[in-house]
């Protein structure tokens, strides 16, 4: 049959032939003015209900109160009309039957995978079946489907997402499965390298970094983290296709991966994609809707919180190789559950989960806004105890589970594990900012800092730094208390950068000064100790020193006769006068340390003995006078890296004390 040239005209759709249209079809708010035999040679069904129409005529004038002025030519168009047929519920509305009846008329229309289930649906509602009408439309888009759809991962999601508009159908026919068993198939050959958080946000942290500091809750964050480079790769592209699934499509389609053990990070990265585009607010970076976005395209609170638990309850259980991005994704998730008032086991859940990696948490994400009128606090410092009680307790398990592994040869006890260490850094920064807030109280602020293990913190440098911060900013805290919260600290593990700034900090106890100086007293001792050996050593073998001496000085000889010049000779005597005076120098310097030692001693019994009864500056003063030395006062950074690298270089004798 040769092509026909449709037309439409308002909410009329006619076929242009040159004869007058003699059957009309309804679908919807579509009027389609059509002819019997292109329609009755393709479709079994709209055979029967126009041969029904024939043998049962009815009435097809048109109600026309109101207008009974018509024209000839429109009285003769309606008395040409012999069927009228209305299909309600028609499978893909009347987009879908216009291309249906396209298709009738023999008209080619392009398949893809948009249309291609409405189209194969619509093909079954109107029976257009091969036993009927070779090469027909349910064959034609069964063909495609198999061939063309099905073979491609982006594909099978378009035509996914197609099948929502004939939900009923499309499931009865088995599409739906179909598509989901493709994805999850095809998606397990995915390189899970390649994922990352959506370039969307990449580029716009990229565009804020350059223009200006981003800032949080007054904490800068310029700190660029691993992985936050775009990736403009496929991933990405058939990850943004899947956000535009329903809610319960994409619950099938996550569930059909975990049942066919898909990678975890794959399920991982679909859950983080889905989150971030129907939850607004996830991503601090991102939390103003883009001015081209409505208000009608966003979720309502119910919607967001339903989206958000089922994201939560699919998340896997273990821990994410993807550090600091999958780490920021839960933690975003956790503000906005709170925000949300989402369900106590999805908050649970999610506490666990960030629990099991938070070693791999920044400062910024464990600042946390408390949303609760009953918590005084600016922080949620509830969230953060239960955070890391889960650590720790994942902690535990792991180094039981290693001590059983390791059976006999186990001896490893006193190692610190990495993951502890960088979260002792991680809770003594919180402390540090925390402690600013006046409402905190020193029971908590205590007891959030005696929750790590000793092995946490190699230096006590940050929980110094904390407690300054904490004293300064409540200034009304009893000498009681004031004591109690300074006995976190082990003032053994502070550097000597730290107890120079301690010995003349006003805010600290009398008690805690005292025992700074003489932890620091002890560290020289021991570097004097050290010292001395190494003298002792050396003066012990002075026929080693003088061999020494007269083999360069036989060479430099040697060389000189050979050569013929003295600058050998000059050469070598110079140096040997320079190591003379080198070691002349370092024992005068331990004479003085020793001298220094003794007097410092003898200070900080007089003191004990004497009691706290000189006050402030001037048992300070006093202290620094008789002494003989003055302190250099320094702020102590507890991120300083300086810090830790001035002390690296000396090995603690003073931990086996």
């Amino acid at each position: 049959m040769a092509a026909e040239k449709p037309s439409s005209k308002g909410q009329a759709w006619f076929c242009t032939t040159g004869l007058p249209s003699d059957i009309v079809i309804e679908v919807e708010d579509m009027t389609f003015h059509l002819h019997k035999f292109p329609l009755t040679s393709r479709s079994r069904k709209l055979h029967q209900l126009i041969a029904e129409q024939e043998t049962n005529p009815t009435t097809s004038t048109a109600q026309r109160d109101g207008h009974q002025e018509e024209t000839e030519e429109e009285r003769d168009e309606i008395e040409e009309i012999l069927c009228q047929i209305s299909l309600l519920d028609f499978p893909g509305g009347s987009e879908t039957f216009e291309m249906a009846a396209k298709f009738c008329y023999g008209v080619k229309v392009d398949l893809n995978s948009s249309i291609i289930a409405p189209l194969r649906c619509a093909g079954e509602f109107l029976e257009m079946t091969e036993e009927y009408s070779e090469d027909n439309l349910i064959s034609k888009t069964e063909r495609f489907f198999s061939q063309s759809v099905l073979k491609s991962l982006k594909e099978s999601i378009k035509a996914l997402k197609s099948c929502e508009r004939v939900m009923p159908l499309a499931e009865s026919l088995g599409i739906t499965e179909r598509c989901i068993d493709s994805i999850a198939s095809r998606a397990s050959s995915v390189d899970p390298a390649l994922f990352g958080w959506p370039v969307s946000e990449a580029a716009n942290e990229n565009v804020r970094a350059s223009s200006s500091q981003a800032l949080w809750n007054g904490i800068g964050s310029t700190v660029r983290r691993k992985g936050s480079g775009a990736k403009s790769n496929n991933a990405d592209s058939w990850f943004e296709d899947l956000t535009l699934l329903s809610l319960q499509l994409f619950k099938r389609l996550i569930l059909a991966m975990k049942v066919g053990d898909l990678n975890p990070e794959i399920v991982e990265s679909c859950l983080m994609y889905y989150a971030k585009k129907h939850i607004p607010g996830i991503s601090r970076s991102n939390r103003r809707p883009s001015s081209s976005s409505s208000s009608s395209s966003i979720a309502s609170e119910r919607e967001q919180r339903e989206v958000l638990e089922t994201i939560v309850s699919h998340l896997p259980l273990h821990k994410s190789s993807r550090s600091s991005t999958t780490t920021r994704f839960l933690f975003g998730l956790l503000r906005t559950a709170n925000i949300l008032n989402a369900a106590e086991e999805c908050r649970s859940t999610l506490e666990k989960k960030i629990g099991l990696q938070l070693e791999q948490a920044t400062l910024d994400d464990l600042l946390i806004p408390s949303y609760s009128y009953s918590n005084e606090t600016l922080y949620d410092v509830d969230c953060l105890e239960r955070i890391l009680g889960h650590f720790l307790d994942g902690l535990e398990e792991e180094r039981n589970a290693g001590e059983i592994e390791a059976g006999e040869d186990g001896g490893g006890g006193n190692v610190r594990p990495p993951a502890l260490m960088l979260v002792g850094k991680l809770i003594d920064g919180y402390l540090a900012e925390i402690g600013s807030d006046a409402n905190l109280k020193s029971d908590r602020f205590y007891n959030l800092a005696i929750s790590l293990p000793e092995q946490a913190r190699l230096f006590d440098d940050g929980l110094y730094r904390a407690v300054d911060v904490y004293l300064k900013s409540h200034p009304w805290t009893s000498e009681e208390e004031r004591e109690k919260i300074c006995g976190i600290m082990d003032c053994q593990k502070l550097t000597i950068e730290a107890c120079t700034h301690a010995a003349q900090n006003e805010r600290l106890p009398l008690r805690a000064v005292v025992q700074v100086l003489f932890f620091e007293q002890l560290q020289l001792r021991h570097t004097i100790a050290g010292t001395l050996i190494a003298v002792e050593a050396d003066s012990a073998r002075p026929s080693l020193l003088r061999r020494r001496e007269e083999e360069i000085e036989a060479e430099a000889e040697a060389g000189a006769m050979q050569e013929g010049n003295g600058n050998a000779w000059r050469g070598a005597v110079r140096e040997n006068q320079g190591l003379r005076l080198d070691m002349d120098s370092m024992r005068t310097r331990v004479h003085q340390l020793e001298r220094e030692c003794s007097n410092m001693k003898r200070v900080i019994e007089k003191i004990e003995k004497e009691g706290p009864g000189e006050h402030n500056g001037g048992w300070r003063g006093s202290l620094t006078r008789r002494f003989g030395c003055k302190f250099k006062t320094q702020v102590c950074d507890s991120h300083e890296q300086a810090v830790v690298n001035a002390r690296k270089g000396r090995q603690h004798h003073h931990h086996q004390q």
